[in-house]
């Protein structure tokens, strides 16, 4: 066993996110089965030497499109929320049967990327979760379907099970799917092999990444999974990418799937929703200095450097920060409201302190509230 692996096989709290095609039928509705054969895996994981296990679980509107005489997931996000306003329950009562088998019980935690941005919410999911934990209790996590907005979707669960990995302060994400890992190419096509470890981005180029499920019933593909692999990753916490029906060799540390090894250190969380779950509400262009302050120096954004402003922001939602060209560099979370910035462009705070109050003698954006997203090369 490698050491990759054998750091599999003793990481002492797993987030494992299983997706739709893993759980449902083509034409909706859960299979009772393989939830079963899901929950068999974790059961046994969990009883094993004391691991805690939070499951990221998709299926609530694939679970709900049989029961509402749907065909087919719909594209509308009214009948998609009332597909998974059906199919929530269906998939809770479908798990709880299933682990009570091993006597074990189960909290439901529905979130959005709201809930990763506000720091009151923030802190509360976190101590349910680790109360749940505590109490012996299986955490079935899902994106709130039923509420969430296009503007504030996590879009899939694979991107929420890598924020709720870090959330958790997990030592391991486990991302199942219909595919046993990470391939060098179409795994239908002979010749295609399976990518055993990913070191970093460069491990990665060249490769052709599939979009879609075969199942239909999901949103995301092995393009969804890459990436949330690279956030956790990036965040510190190590991934194995494989299929729902190789979870035991998975969790086992066997030889199976794709490892992608850490690539950083853990982050604050907000900062780690702001780069990658938030939904920029605006602009703010900067100069040249200003870009060199943020991105190289990582300085807070003065006034002084911005050149124009974009679209309609109250104070405190997210803007992206771009430089002269338009390319995001930053992104972060205003103090000003989009109708108040044209006053302040290009001045200095001391100025602004002067003429309109000593609320305006601070940043646009304060440094502890910013994230950087490429480098610059200006």
């Amino acid at each position: 066993m490698t050491q990759a692996r054998q750091y599999v096989a003793e990481a002492r709290r797993i987030v494992v996110k299983v997706g739709s095609s893993s759980l449902t039928t083509a034409s909706g509705g859960l299979d009772a089965d393989r939830v079963d054969a899901l929950v068999d895996v974790l059961a046994k994981v969990r009883d094993a030497g004391g691991r805690e296990v939070v499951l990221v679980s998709s299926g609530a509107i694939a679970a709900g499109l049989a029961p509402l005489g749907l065909d087919r997931r719909p594209k509308d996000l009214a009948r998609q929320q009332a597909a998974a306003s059906v199919g929530q329950g269906l998939l809770v009562a479908r798990y709880t049967a299933s682990f009570a088998r091993y006597g074990a019980r189960v909290g439901q935690i529905l979130l959005t990327s709201d809930d990763m941005s506000r720091r009151a919410h923030y802190r509360n999911a976190y101590r349910t979760l680790e109360q749940l934990l505590a109490m012996g209790a299986m955490p079935i996590v899902n994106e709130n379907d039923t509420v969430a907005t296009d503007e504030i979707r996590f879009g899939d669960n694979d991107r929420l099970a890598a924020l709720v990995a870090h959330l958790v302060r997990a030592d391991l994400l486990v991302l199942l799917s219909d595919v046993d890992g990470l391939y060098d190419g179409d795994p239908s096509r002979p010749g295609t092999s399976r990518i055993e470890e990913v070191r970093g981005p460069q491990d990665l180029e060249g490769i052709e990444i599939g979009s879609a499920g075969k199942a239909g019933v999901g949103t995301g593909g092995m393009v969804t999974k890459v990436e949330a692999a690279r956030i956790a990753a990036a965040a510190g916490i190590p991934v194995v990418l494989t299929s729902a029906s190789r979870a035991a060799d998975a969790l086992a540390g066997r030889d199976t799937g794709t490892y992608f090894h850490r690539t950083g250190r853990r982050s604050a969380g907000r900062l780690l929703w702001l780069a990658h779950a938030s939904a920029p509400r605006g602009a703010l262009i900067l100069d040249e200095g200003a870009v060199r302050a943020v991105v190289h120096g990582r300085k807070s954004l003065l006034p002084a450097g911005i050149a124009a402003v974009e679209g309609e922001f109250g104070a405190g939602e997210p803007v992206e920060l771009r430089d002269a060209h338009g390319r995001p560099v930053a992104r972060g979370l205003v103090n000003f409201d989009a109708k108040e910035i044209p006053q302040l462009l290009g001045r200095s705070t001391k100025e602004l302190a002067k003429e309109l109050g000593s609320a305006y003698e601070r940043e646009v954006v304060h440094r502890d509230d910013l994230v950087v997203l490429h480098p610059w090369n200006g």
